[in-house]
Order: structure tokens, then sequence, then C-alpha cells
């Protein structure tokens, strides 16, 4: 069933986020050099390298760590990209990864490729055996802020308390975090 709604739900919100995505494409094309998308190596299900896009908000060349790792991530910022990231536009690209069953709407943020302590931690507890999420209860309860145990009890929780209503919380309360703009730090 969750499979059968994030179809649904991506061809949805592609239908009715397509002319935003032009909008949002042109002006990172207007405002800055470099291509539109930002494609990362994530890590999926059961610890499987993908790659997930973004709209890029960062400068070419900018060094593929998380974002906390930056010394200055305000400085590699493009013009748009604080305002991107903040809003959460960024992430539109990724209804690709939905569709293809790479990523759901619901589940644990996909880490970087390098982020060998949140991978190796989510493999000890099981939690890399959930399809990673756009959102998840770790994105809600503090997103950028929580140290990575504290990211991966969340994950856990998540992963023995799933089912549609719990994603269904979770999707709201993710629309109220985008909207106040919480939890974002860079």
């Amino acid at each position: 069933m969750k499979k059968l709604f994030d179809l649904i739900l991506a061809v949805i919100a592609l239908m009715v986020l397509l002319g935003p995505i032009i909008v949002i494409a042109f002006m990172v094309k207007l405002t800055s050099k470099g291509p539109v998308l930002y494609w990362s190596d994530r890590v999926g299900q059961d610890n499987h390298i993908f790659k997930m896009p973004k709209f890029r908000s960062m400068n070419i060349n900018t060094p593929a760590v998380a974002t906390h790792l930056l010394a200055d991530p305000g400085s590699v910022l493009t013009p748009i990209g604080n305002f991107l990231r903040k809003s959460s536009l960024d992430e539109f690209p990724q209804l690709w990864c939905i569709l293809k069953g790479d990523m759901s709407f619901v589940g644990p943020r996909p880490a970087l490729f390098n982020q060998d302590d949140l991978i190796e931690l989510r493999s000890k507890k099981g939690v890399h055996k959930l399809v990673p999420g756009l959102t998840g209860w770790a994105q809600v309860n503090g997103r950028d802020e929580l140290p990575i145990p504290q990211k991966v009890e969340l994950d856990i929780e998540y992963m023995q308390r799933q089912s549609f209503s719990f994603d269904l919380k979770i999707l709201w309360l993710t629309c109220l975090k985008v909207l106040l703009k919480e939890g974002v730090s860079h």
C-alpha cells in the first residue's frame, strides 16, 4: 500500500508542481554557473548506493560532505541557495527517486555515501532495511540540528511505529515545519 501511495502522490505532486519546478530550474540556471541539478550519491535501502537529485543550491566544486562539516556553509551557497534550502524547494527533484522506487515520501533521510558514522549506526540498528524518505520522523524532530545518535534513535522509533497513519502525521508535520522554516541551519 505504501508503494502505491508513494507512486500516486508523486505523480500528483509532479503535475501540480511542474510550473514551480520549471521556474526554479530557470532561476538556478540564471543565478549561478553549472548544472541545474546536483546528483549526490546516497545510501538507500540495504545500503544500496543510488543517485539523488536536488536543485543545486551550492556553488560547483563544493566538497561532497554533509553541510554541517563545511567550515562556512553560507559561503558556498548560490545566490538563491539559501532560499531553496530553507524553503525545501531544492528537494522537488527527489520526486524522481520516489517514482523509481529508490525513495519513499516518508522514511529515514538517505545518508551521503561518505557519512560512515551514520551508515554504520543505522546498519547496527536495522534502520538500513527501510526505504529512505523525502522526509522522516527525525526531519520533523530537529532536522539539521540533531546529532547522529539522536537521528538514529528517531529512525528506530519510526521503524517500530511504521503505519500509514504515522506517515500521514509525518507528512503533515513536514508541511508545518517547511512553512515555519524550522530545523534548517543552512
